[in-house]
């Protein structure tokens, strides 16, 4: 199913994103405080929480504070219970499974190379013989990059099964290095171009510019950005790698859920970005779903995201977010519409 966690994965920008399940409130059938963080921090109007408690899907544009930021939220009334959405967002295979995802899987704990078997990785997925510190086809770090042109020799007949086999091997000790807070393997610097990407510096920076992500649940941001330490009660982690189509080429990211329980029939659930292989430097998407006050089935489910992409920096710049921007306000709508009818089907 194309689901929301994955709306922005539409572009070589952006894929961080947050995404937040929101409880009901003030307006009709909106919890207080889930309402008070839709208005203060995810910028809602007052019209548009009429229209939203109306049954209208909403969006808007967040504001960027760096080069290369896009930033979009949109929020949707379901007609099912908030905890049949989360059960379902838990499924997280079947759940993002759709057209635009080729294929997914998820990881154990701990992770074991057996959770990537399915990922088929060919010449047009990633072709790495070519691949040197600076321009390389692929964002890895330097070390791994020296890896591909020292270990495999690209005149055998095997050599894509081989490079195949050497990126399932650094993907999964950056998965094991994230998930037990160890820094050997641990991807920290992508050195595929010019100029070094630090996802690490750049998560952090989302974080910062996202005070929505701790409003409903104290100590999310902190949790997030020092995985696993700081944890909180209740929370369950899902770690999961996917191979999405965008464009030409497609990408395979890793990415972590964390779904927490934030108050009575309201869950928040964050969605980072762990390993992009091109495309995002760094995506937080933060989803609130919230139960309607009065209701038993229904809730209100609010999406933000907020991505950083080198793609959008340079000459150009200000043209290129503004397609962007466009583009996303467009497909979150879309991924909302499809997220409510097929949760409505049930």
């Amino acid at each position: 199913m194309g689901s929301v966690i994955s709306t922005l994965r539409f572009i070589p920008l952006v894929p961080v994103a947050l995404a937040v399940l929101v409880a009901a409130g003030s307006e009709p059938g909106i919890e207080p405080d889930v309402r008070s963080v839709l208005s203060r921090d995810l910028k809602f109007s007052t019209s548009e929480l009429a229209e939203l408690s109306r049954g209208r899907v909403v969006k808007h544009s967040l504001d960027a504070n760096a080069r290369g930021e896009v930033a979009v939220v949109g929020a949707a009334r379901i007609g099912v219970s908030e905890d049949a959405f989360v059960e379902r967002v838990r499924d997280v295979v079947r759940f993002k499974t759709g057209p635009d995802v080729l294929q997914i899987g998820r990881f154990s704990d701990p992770p074991v190379l057996e959770d990537l078997a399915s990922l088929v990785i060919d010449k047009n997925d990633m072709d790495l013989r070519d691949c040197r510190v600076g321009d390389c086809d692929v964002r890895l770090p330097a070390d791994a990059i020296v890896r591909f042109q020292r270990e495999i020799d690209w005149q055998t007949r095997d050599a894509q099964a081989r490079a195949a086999a050497l990126f399932k091997d650094v993907l999964l000790a950056n998965v094991r290095a994230y998930m037990s807070g160890t820094s050997a393997g641990r991807i920290t610097e992508y050195d595929d171009n010019k100029r070094p990407i630090r996802p690490v510096d750049d998560f952090a920076a989302l974080v910062k510019n996202s005070p929505y992500l701790g409003a409903l649940v104290p100590g999310l941001p902190e949790y997030l950005l020092s995985f696993p330490s700081a944890p909180i009660a209740g929370a369950q982690d899902i770690l999961y790698w996917s191979k999405e189509k965008f464009g030409l080429t497609p990408f395979i990211t890793v990415t972590h859920l964390a779904v927490a329980p934030a108050m009575p029939r309201t869950y928040v659930i964050a969605s980072r970005n762990v390993y992009s292989s091109r495309y995002l430097d760094a995506s937080l998407a933060v989803t609130i779903a919230s139960g309607v006050v009065g209701e038993r089935d229904a809730f209100y489910l609010a999406y933000a995201n907020r991505s950083r992409a080198s793609a959008l920096k340079g000459r150009f710049s200000l043209v290129r977010r503004a397609i962007v921007e466009r583009r996303a306000k467009t497909s979150l709508e879309e991924n909302l519409r499809t997220t409510r009818e097929r949760l409505e089907k049930r």
